[in-house]
């Protein structure tokens, strides 16, 4: 059972009794990450003549690209998630992703409308034709169908990239395309899959992107192992830019395990440039909290357990606010609920930050935990 206690509370062996109740330490949760030819990737994003144009076009894609990931770091992480308050929740705090934070550090805002309803959508080739500036001939020829979707081969993408006759405009997208497919939304080995190329079309991938985090984490938690198919990149940029630039002094002898249990809120970086936002959604249609449809299926997030990130104290306990824990994946999801989850995104609540007070500095924010 989760209660609440001022934080000063958790010290000493608390620490590792609360570490042992979360994460099993007597048998630690093995965790897989999607190997990516970055190689290929990285060479073609050189070719990019204008950086500051392709970022106006497609966000901050060449920094998810070029972020080097610590997959040790990122595996100790999702040790720590709660799956029932839908955070990652350590001895003396919590922290939770959030669309206002991935949006930021996509570079990308999100959308005034509904994102990614799950697979069934699929584009003509005309209108893939458009958005990649190809021949509608060659890509009808080579949109293929693996595992009972289609897409294209990475390989094709990355020839037609590579033409000597192939413009900037081609270039860039086939690029994007291929950060999205096999990045941002991965799913089969060196394949850009059709979800990927519609969320691509949408360019309104932040909540999806979103989605898929904690869904996928969500499942694997509760199954103890497997493979984590999300943006790691993106989710690795979140976690480190609330680590103090102490985190890695002396480590040498230390496991990021230790170094993590080692924190104390006053070093967390609870304000960081992608929450100085000037407003914050807080819920959609009569939910609580926010339902986000992935490419897998859907699960909700509790924007209030992120407050002290946004630079404002948690106003109501979070054991009233994880009333509504939903997930399901697409296959067995239960009659009607992936359309609640599409019409509840008509009616997005929105707060300005003005109507939460005055950010506080974060040693003076109020100090909640789940424990």
């Amino acid at each position: 059972m989760h209660k609440l206690f001022p934080m000063h509370l958790s010290k000493g062996i608390d620490k590792l009794k609360f570490f042992a109740n979360i994460t099993g330490m007597k048998k630690t949760k093995s965790y897989k990450f999607k190997e990516v030819d970055l190689v290929s990737l990285r060479e073609l994003a050189l070719k990019v003549k204008n950086p500051t144009r392709f970022r106006l076009r497609y966000g901050g894609l060449l920094t998810i690209l070029r972020t080097n990931v610590e997959e040790k770091l990122v595996h100790t992480l999702v040790q720590f998630y709660d799956p029932v308050f839908r955070c990652f929740t350590f001895p003396d705090f919590q922290l939770a992703p959030t669309l206002e934070a991935y949006s930021s550090s996509l570079g990308l805002p999100i959308a005034e409308k509904t994102p990614f309803t799950g697979p069934g959508s699929s584009l003509t080739p005309l209108v893939i034709t458009k958005d990649l500036h190809l021949k509608t001939s060659d890509v009808s020829k080579n949109l293929i169908t693996k595992s009972h979707i289609q897409g294209f081969t990475s390989k094709y993408l990355l020839e037609q990239a590579n033409l000597e006759s192939t413009c900037q405009d081609t270039l860039e997208a086939i690029l994007a395309l291929l950060i999205y497919g096999l990045i941002l939304f991965p799913n089969l080995d060196n394949f850009v899959d059709m979800n990927a190329i519609v969320i691509f079309h949408s360019k309104n991938p932040v909540p999806t992107l979103l989605a898929d985090t904690y869904h996928v984490i969500h499942d694997r938690t509760l199954k103890g192992r497997g493979y984590i198919l999300c943006c790691i990149p993106l989710l690795y940029r979140w976690f480190i830019s609330h680590l103090p630039s102490s985190f890695h002094t002396n480590a040498e002898n230390w496991s990021y395990s230790q170094r993590i249990m080692a924190l104390t809120p006053d070093e967390v970086v609870w304000i960081t440039p992608a929450t100085r936002v000037k407003e914050i959604i807080t819920g959609c249609g009569d939910f609580l909290n926010v339902p986000l449809l992935g490419t897998r299926g859907g699960i909700n997030y509790n924007p209030e357990l992120a407050m002290r990130q946004f630079g404002f104290p948690m106003r109501a306990k979070p054991i009233n606010l994880a009333t509504s824990q939903e997930f399901f994946y697409y296959s067995n999801a239960p009659a009607g609920q992936r359309k609640t989850f599409i019409d509840a995104w008509s009616k997005v609540r929105r707060k300005d930050v003005k109507h939460l007070g005055v950010r506080s500095e974060p040693r003076r924010l109020a100090c909640l935990t789940l424990l």
